[in-house]
């Protein structure tokens, strides 16, 4: 499924790239806010008794990025973001590319694929028999894990500059999560 999908989008991206050396990029930036599930703690909690898991964390942050039209309605760019968490996670980032189209409203749908980086935060996800633990139970443990993201979202034009966007993605599906933020293009 991996490699269909990666099949997939760099095929798409090699037939829009004729069109996109001559395109002028719009560039793009804002705030998101969402919440973020790593999706672990029935597995952990089923195989170790007395392990409490949890796994979800509230993500504050923001994007930048460029998109290019490809063609009538089809557009193709890339985008950065850089998420703070308040529990399960310490922060997140990545990076993706995007293709989608732009309807008669100016409205973008889109999907996307990229890497995305967490720092978890394990003194927040992991509880024995409800004690809370130190980060100094967890020294010499990784705390980084990333993978893959792969996502779908619309960007919905809320003037000339402005916009409202939301965001559903996976990292390596495996977790799940969803952003909505406000940005302007430049």
């Amino acid at each position: 499924m991996r490699k269909l999908f990666f099949a997939a989008t760099a095929s798409v991206a090699a037939l829009a790239i004729p069109s996109v050396a001559h395109a002028q990029a719009e560039v793009f930036g804002g705030i998101s806010g969402g919440y973020h599930d790593l999706g672990v703690e029935n597995e952990v909690e089923d195989i170790f008794d007395g392990v409490t898991i949890e796994d979800g964390s509230f993500i504050f942050g923001g994007f930048v990025g460029a998109d290019v039209m490809a063609g009538e309605s089809l557009f193709v760019g890339a985008e950065a973001n850089f998420h703070l968490g308040t529990e399960a996670l310490d922060s997140e980032y990545g990076a993706s590319a995007r293709i989608g189209f732009v309807d008669a409203g100016g409205a973008k749908y889109y999907l996307r694929g990229g890497y995305q980086e967490l720092n978890l935060d394990y003194s927040n996800i992991i509880f024995i028999d409800g004690e809370e633990l130190t980060d100094a139970d967890f020294v010499g443990l990784d705390d980084t894990a990333g993978d893959y993201l792969v996502g779908a979202g619309v960007e919905f034009p809320l003037g000339e500059s402005s916009m409202l966007r939301v965001n559903v993605d996976t990292i390596g599906f495996d977790t799940a999560r969803a952003t909505a933020g406000v940005g302007f293009r430049f």
